[in-house]
Parts: structure tokens; sequence; C-alpha cells
């Protein structure tokens, strides 16, 4: 007999509805990003950058932010360097650490896609809830972000 406590009709539909909510949310973001020679990711990785000092941060801290192992942020951080999206400068106080930083092209990369891709945002999803439905879902989000880093190893 099995300890597991079964999804509820209304929690099930709830999380099941979140879960293709964020599918196809991120594969529409990411077409219409594709249109500027983005992907999602890439997006996702300069819009973290530019909210950073100096347009840089250590690559664990973009992988904590962005929810991705570290292994993940590396490998992508490194197809992007080849781009010329971003670059990689040493860390003067740890010499195993490097900062990851936003180049000249991936600013003007990320200028050039952000319009668009708020107007999708908006399109696809802020002008479709009240402000009411878009506190719940901001306060949702806070909540299970906070207990998700909570148990990061």
């Amino acid at each position: 007999m099995s300890d597991t406590t079964w999804l509820t009709g209304e929690e099930l539909a709830a999380w099941k509805g979140l879960a293709l909510m964020n599918l196809q949310l991120s594969a529409t973001l990411g077409r219409a990003l594709a249109a500027e020679g983005l992907s999602y990711p890439d997006y996702l990785v300069l819009a973290s950058l530019a909210d950073h000092p100096e347009g840089r941060c250590r690559v664990v801290e973009l992988s904590d932010e962005l929810g991705w192992e570290k292994s993940r942020a590396s490998h992508h951080v490194a197809r992007m360097c080849r781009r010329g999206l971003v670059d990689k400068q040493r860390c003067p106080t740890d010499q195993r650490g490097a900062y990851v930083v936003v180049t000249d092209a991936g600013r003007r990369a990320l200028v050039g896609a952000a319009p668009g891709h708020v107007t999708s945002v908006r399109e696809y999803f802020v002008d479709l809830l009240t402000t009411e439905q878009l506190k719940v879902v901001a306060t949702v989000s806070s909540v299970v972000l906070a207990h998700l880093a909570s148990h990061r190893d």
C-alpha cells in the first residue's frame, strides 16, 4: 500500500493548468524571440545579467536565479560566448571562479528583442488577467520560488 497522497480533482486541475501554461507560454515566447535571433533561455540570461550591477554575475548566481543546474548554466553560457552575446571574465578573488558579463552585442540583442518580448508577455499573459489575478499569481510565485530556493543544494 502506497503512502502517496494523490491530488484531488481541484489540485490536479490547478497543477496541470500551471504546467501546461508554462510549457505553452515558453514555447510561444520562444518563437517570438527566435525571430530576433535569440532563444528564450538566451533572453533570460541576458535579462538577468542586465539586472546585475555592471551587467555581470557569477555562473553559480545565474544558475540559482534561473533555477538551472550549474552545468546547464555553464554550457548555455559557453554557447552564448561563442555567439558573442556574453563573455567570461576571471574572478580576481577566486581563481576557479568566473563572471559572466553581457557584451555590447548582447546588450544590443536584448534591447532589440525586449520590446517584442514585452508585447508578447502582455498579449499572452498580462492583458488576460485582472489586477487581482496578477497579485495572486505574484503571491503564489513568491511562495513557491522561496520554497524552492530553500531546498537547493
